[in-house]
């Protein structure tokens, strides 16, 4: 993956992610505006979003087919196709920030990348627990629970997304198998994935095979913003508006990852399939399970990604578009109607949503779909070449996605400012203590504004 691609992800995946709150929410304590009708007697519901897609153009469409008497009202603040900027992500932010907050926003707002924890504590959102306890037309087994359990704040439901991504760490199986470095998952930190890493290579240098190394095609200052996102609370307490940046772990954690780009365990320049011994993905889709991991190794290896003792290293959840109702909508038990359609069949099996489904059903479907194709020899990899898959891979597939509990809760402007003053360490300007320093700086006064 490009450095410009990851970072991308990177950049969406912490833009679907929102901080942890502080506050209780909303459960109907504010007062309502009228509702509003057409001259036909509909009840308008409107829907905030940032940019009109396809998938949306479907859902309401399907929604409206299903409930004639709403009359669904989408604003995006921009059309499809057009060009996003940092500036125009920060306009909208405003926008809608003051549209929501002096209760004038709409009835439904699209808020993943938008400050959540605030909305809470302000009591602007609308707790879901009880319309999710109490609604009778939810198959409440069928649904990913574990996904929306580990997205609550303070114990409430006030987002609801419409599918979710998975971030991986996959493993060259046949290099790990055939070793006897042994790998214990559950417990290895960075500081062990380097020594691991460099065993294995120094033995498959004395093979006379290619250099390897154990990650590749990113720079330093990457690899630490990801690491940051994984154990977040580590060194941000979001409650507190405070930053522990400046602490012994955080200079360690650099010290380390320079460590390994000196040894050359893991380099910015891009690697040739098969000289790579582990890689991080964003899985998207049941699919992804198989195009990357298959066209990187022949026999791809899941595995829990090095991390610290505060964190489990198990995949970790990043979902797309969320949902939240405001808590002076008038039309409360219609929006509502709107998150249990989402939450359809019909509507996760619309072909433009993205990620995971937040129905096990689908899920299953289309990995069993997926395993047919792959059976018959059917199923082709990006790079044209049949994909091999046990039957096995495919029934760790859906253990994954359905144990899924694992959620990164964080602010996309520390992960920038963390990536951004970390360069001059890297290049050798600063020192780990200087950079330490200006990010701990940066980073308080961000969070106290």
């Amino acid at each position: 993956m490009t450095k410009k691609k990851w970072i991308f992800m990177l950049f969406m995946g912490v833009l679907m992610t929102a901080t942890t709150a502080c506050g209780s929410g909303s459960s109907g304590k504010v007062e309502s505006k009228e509702k509003q009708t057409t001259k036909g007697g509909k009840t308008v519901l409107t829907l905030s979003i940032q940019e009109s897609n396809p998938f949306y153009q479907a859902l309401e469409k399907k929604f409206e087919a299903k409930y004639p008497d709403i009359d669904l009202q989408i604003n995006s603040y921009k059309n499809m196709g057009e060009q996003w900027g940092s500036s125009d992500y920060e306009k909208y932010k405003k926008t809608m920030n003051t549209a929501i907050l002096s209760g004038k926003g709409t009835d439904i707002i699209e808020v993943g990348s938008l400050p959540i924890d605030e909305y809470v504590s302000k009591q602007v959102l609308l707790n879901m627990n009880d319309y999710m306890e109490q609604d009778k037309t939810l198959n409440k087994s069928d649904v990913e629970m574990g996904v929306l359990d580990a997205m609550k704040l303070n114990d409430g439901i006030y987002t609801v997304p419409s599918g979710f991504f998975l971030r991986a760490f996959i493993g060259d199986g046949d290099v790990l198998k055939n070793t006897d470095v042994k790998i214990d998952e559950k417990n290895w930190s960075w500081k062990e994935f380097g020594e691991i890493s460099k065993k294995i290579m120094q033995r498959a240098e004395k093979g006379n095979k290619d250099q390897r190394y154990a990650l590749a095609n990113n720079p330093p200052d990457v690899i630490l913003q990801e690491m940051i996102v994984d154990s977040y609370a580590q060194f941000v307490d979001t409650a507190a508006k405070k930053a522990k940046f400046d602490s012994p772990a955080f200079m360690e954690l650099m010290q380390q990852i320079k460590k390994m780009y000196d040894e050359k365990i893991i380099t910015s320049a891009p690697a040739d399939v098969g000289n790579q011994l582990f890689y991080s993905a964003v899985i998207t889709s049941p699919a992804d399970f198989i195009d990357g991991p298959h066209s990187f190794f022949e026999n791809p290896k899941l595995l829990q990604k090095p991390h610290d003792g505060q964190s489990t290293g198990g995949m970790r959840i990043i979902p797309s578009s969320q949902f939240a109702i405001q808590a002076k909508s008038p039309a409360k038990d219609e929006a509502w109607k709107f998150i249990t359609f989402l939450l359809s069949e019909e509507a996760q099996s619309l072909q433009d949503r993205e990620g995971f489904s937040l129905l096990k059903s689908v899920n299953e479907k289309m990995l069993n779909d997926i395993q047919e194709k792959v059976k018959s020899a059917a199923y082709k990899l990006p790079n044209g070449s049949t994909a091999k898959v046990s039957d096995e891979e495919f029934t760790q597939f859906k253990q994954l996605i359905n144990s899924a509990d694992q959620y990164a809760s964080l602010d996309s402007k520390v992960i920038f400012i963390v990536g951004e003053e970390s360069i001059s360490f890297f290049s050798g300007q600063k020192s780990a203590e200087e950079v330490a320093k200006l990010i701990q700086n940066r980073t308080t006064i961000y969070l106290n504004e």
